[in-house]
């Protein structure tokens, strides 16, 4: 997963990605990292990657509302009932997801240094 160190709502969503992954499924690099920047540069036709959320899952990469609701279903219960978002049109979920990401730092604030990882989950941070 893919996302960007310099947003506290992003970071939450690490945590909380964290809290829930109790099989360690997921594997987590900053946007702004090396290890980042190598994924993402495998990941053909993300637009403007510093405004949203990356998963890669075999060689697939996902992003946005897709992401979000992909991780979800790969969480346990009740975390893969959210897949029901599916059924909303992606353009619908994007546009919903998009206001957030441009909003996201004067919402939730921005951290003062980029979190490329976090205390007890080292492991699970690509460096």
């Amino acid at each position: 997963m893919l996302y960007d160190g310099w947003c506290n709502l992003c970071s939450a969503w690490v945590a909380f990605v964290l809290r829930w992954d109790r099989r360690a499924r997921f594997r987590f690099a900053a946007l702004a990292s090396k290890a980042g920047a190598e994924a993402l540069a495998r990941c053909r036709g993300v637009e403007d990657p510093a405004q949203t959320l990356v998963l890669v899952e075999g060689g697939r990469c996902r992003t946005r509302s897709d992401a979000v609701l992909r991780i979800c279903e790969l969480l346990p219960w009740p975390w893969p009932a959210l897949g029901i978002g599916r059924w909303v049109p992606r353009a619908v979920r994007d546009s919903l997801y998009d206001v957030v990401a441009r909003n996201r730092r004067r919402w939730f604030g921005q951290p003062a240094t980029c979190r490329t990882s976090m205390a007890g989950y080292g492991e699970r941070f690509l460096e």
